[in-house]
């Protein structure tokens, strides 16, 4: 791993700084040098449809950006900011805990590419996403 991000609860502190991110109680469970995975345990508030019982497309989302980015922390020590984004949708997810599980796709010196794929509590595929995230040295 990169020089600045010694441990995994190392990053995770770094991972719920960001309230969004502690509020989602996402949990690394795995880090190597090709993956992160991250957990998000199951809450009612995920459901966005109270009748389908179905997890909201946003919290979906965010899994994609986050994995993808704290991918990117891994690697340079520090998340870096979101230019662009796409998600797609692969079948709804029904309640229960939720996976997700980034990589990298390339480091650049002022852009990198990260991808990362959510899955349910059945291990099945139901979003996955790239994202373009600003790595250039940041002026102080």
């Amino acid at each position: 791993m990169a020089a600045n991000v010694k441990t995994v609860k190392e990053l995770q502190v770094r991972l719920i700084a960001n309230h969004f991110n502690d509020w989602m109680g996402l949990e690394i469970i795995d880090l190597d040098e090709e993956k992160i995975e991250i957990k998000m345990s199951w809450r009612e508030e995920m459901i966005s449809n109270p009748k389908a019982r179905v997890t909201h497309g946003g919290i979906l989302g965010a899994l994609v950006d986050v994995a993808a980015d704290f991918m990117i922390a891994a690697k340079l020590g520090a998340p870096a900011p979101t230019v662009d984004m796409r998600v797609d949708y692969h079948r709804a997810a029904s309640p229960g805990d939720l996976r997700a599980v980034g990589r990298i796709i390339r480091i650049g010196g002022t852009f990198s590419t990260a991808e990362a794929e959510v899955f349910d509590g059945d291990k099945k595929l139901v979003a996955s996403g790239r994202g373009l995230y600003y790595t250039a040295p940041l002026n102080k």
